[in-house]
């Protein structure tokens, strides 16, 4: 059971650095499934985004099912379970512990349809201020709502995220054709 609140803080340009501290061992673990290097992801991969200081991690593997987990786990990672990874064919680890987790881990298949826009996202609020200067006030104003209420956090957070990921997939028209 997590314990730990829904706090953001601002951005800590120490957060690159915990990413890879962690980086080298699950890349180690999970070596031979990978099909691509472990990438830093949400918030904490933008530079200048606050955030909760909590470093999330993507593994993306050939299939979810076929993955040894037993080296990630001999490296002090932990299963943690989230709703809807089974039918997202993914895994949920923390490290160093459930209730105050400082890394969140997911391991995803590649044939996954998801990480790929993850990804995306994170890079256009890397190259747009004003996206993620958006982003972070919504992030502010729905922990101060309430900071124990994670599913709520996470759905008033997904407008603002589909209304990106559409942006972004949409052609760009030149008004002046």
């Amino acid at each position: 059971m997590r314990l730990d609140r829904i706090t953001i803080t601002e951005y800590d340009a120490r957060w690159p650095a915990l990413f890879e501290e962690q980086r080298r061992p699950v890349q180690a673990a999970l070596s031979p499934y990978l099909t691509r290097p472990i990438e830093h992801l949400g918030s904490t991969a933008v530079p200048g985004l606050p955030a909760k200081p909590i470093i999330d991690m993507l593994a993306v593997v050939t299939d979810h099912a076929t993955v040894d987990l037993d080296p990630l786990s001999a490296t002090g990672w932990l299963p943690a379970p989230e709703p809807g990874d089974a039918t997202s064919r993914k895994h949920s680890w923390c490290y160093p512990s459930i209730e105050y987790r400082t890394h969140h881990l997911h391991i995803v298949e590649q044939s996954s349809p998801n990480w790929p826009t993850w990804l995306a996202f994170r890079d256009h609020l890397r190259t747009t201020p004003t996206d993620r200067d958006e982003y972070a006030r919504l992030k502010q104003e729905l922990a101060a709502t309430n900071d124990q209420d994670r599913p709520a956090y996470r759905a008033g957070k997904a407008p603002f995220i589909t209304a990106v990921l559409s942006r972004l997939q949409s052609p760009h028209t030149d008004p002046q054709a």
